[in-house]
């Protein structure tokens, strides 16, 4: 059984950075592709990042893109969301999935098979 578990979150003010961890069990992170999504309150769920394939980048959403980092310690089995800059509008609930390698560049949560429970970012102003 896949288990992803975040971690890191918390109230941080604008302009601070925020590192999120997600660590997964029954599941190896160098077997797929792990990314991020997050979701606002009354908002759809949205991407954030994806870890790159092959010779590819990642990708981000535009909206954090320059500010946002993933990477990954597969000797941990951990994926990471680096987040710099941070402003009120990066407030939500931050998800951890994974896709596979077929499935890389899409953007949709439908593509997105193991899911973490969530951990929140809250940006203060």
């Amino acid at each position: 059984q896949v288990q992803l578990v975040e971690s890191g979150g918390g109230v941080v003010q604008v302009g601070d950075s925020v590192r999120l961890s997600c660590t997964a069990s029954g599941h190896t992170f160098s077997s797929s592709l792990p990314g991020w999504f997050r979701q606002a309150p009354g908002k759809e769920r949205e991407f954030v990042a994806v870890m790159g394939w092959r010779d590819a980048s990642p990708l981000y959403a535009d909206s954090v893109k320059g500010r946002f980092t993933i990477s990954r310690d597969d000797a941990k089995n951990t994926v990471y969301l680096q987040m710099n800059s941070l402003k009120p509008e990066d407030t939500a609930l931050y998800y951890c999935a994974t896709t596979s390698f077929s499935k890389f560049g899409s953007m949709s949560s439908r593509d997105f098979g193991s899911w973490g429970q969530g951990i929140q970012v809250t940006v203060s102003s």
